[in-house]
């Protein structure tokens, strides 16, 4: 048949345009990991993730030092969550994640630190799944490695440790259970995610199965940014020092590791409790 032509062709072929179902043009997911903090331990996979983004979904603990990097075209979403306290419930955040790409937006998940560790990057990769739009991880330096590079020292060192244990305060269920006859035992190093709110039930049980009440307890706030703070403690004396201390940054708890000397000796000490700033 042949194909109409003059007025009547270019017509009819405008109203087909219209008629005819669009292909949606589908955006991508970057689940990037925004380090510890401080913007120059972002890594320049996550950099380049946020110059091409459309849209960055961030969680709380994402510093505003990493959040400034984001070009000015950028829209900003707070997603955040915090332990025992108000949170973006994590089926909306699965939606904002999705309906953004579906509707053809590179979207950049921001998580703090390493979206792989504790950052319940499995939850919003099902849901990117589930939906049909791509994604890839970009992977960040976690609070851990920033926080043993604040007080100077190795997270395995050999007749020391041959391992190291990544656990958090707490859980969906709460306080979060571990194998605490195995950390109990001498030698053993954790890096203690979520911990302060969690410190007397960690102690007691830390305690309860043989660890040393001497063992070096070492709490650092802020790591890798401007107002890093290092405490150093013991395990006998870890609730007493939380409690008598006030934070308003993220903390990470090495339990098995102090800070060496140099380090020690300009580090702040507990004081006494006071309204928070």
């Amino acid at each position: 048949m042949p194909r109409p032509t003059g007025f009547f062709g270019r017509t009819l072929r405008r109203v087909f345009a219209v008629a005819a179902p669009r292909r949606a043009t589908t955006g991508e997911v970057d689940f990037v990991g925004a380090g510890p903090g401080g913007a120059e331990l972002l890594t320049l996979g996550a950099l380049r993730a946020l110059e091409a983004a459309d849209v960055v979904i961030h969680d709380r603990l994402v510093s505003a030092e990493v959040l400034a990097l984001c070009p000015a075209r950028v829209e900003r979403i707070s997603a955040g969550k915090k332990g025992f306290g108000p949170s973006v419930a994590q089926g909306d955040i699965n939606e904002m994640i999705t309906d953004r790409a579906l509707r053809g937006a590179r979207v950049v998940r921001l998580k703090s630190g390493d979206p792989t560790v504790f950052g319940r990057l499995d939850e919003e990769i099902d849901a990117c799944d589930a939906a049909g739009v791509a994604w890839r991880i970009v992977p960040g330096i976690t609070a851990a490695s920033a926080g043993a590079a604040a007080i100077g020292q190795s997270l395995t060192r050999r007749a020391r440790n041959s391992s190291v244990r990544m656990i958090t305060g707490h859980d969906m269920a709460g306080f979060a259970e571990h194998d605490w006859r195995a950390l109990a035992r001498a030698g053993e190093l954790a890096a203690i995610y979520m911990g302060t709110r969690s410190a007397r039930f960690v102690q007691g049980r830390l305690m309860m199965h043989g660890a040393a009440p001497d063992t070096a307890v070492t709490l650092i706030e802020n790591a890798s940014r401007s107002d890093q703070r290092i405490i150093a403690t013991r395990l006998a004396d870890l609730a007493d020092t939380v409690e008598g201390t006030v934070f308003s940054g993220p903390v990470l708890t090495f339990y098995g590791l102090c800070p060496r000397d140099a380090v020690a000796a300009r580090m702040d000490t507990p004081g006494k409790k006071e309204a928070a700033s």
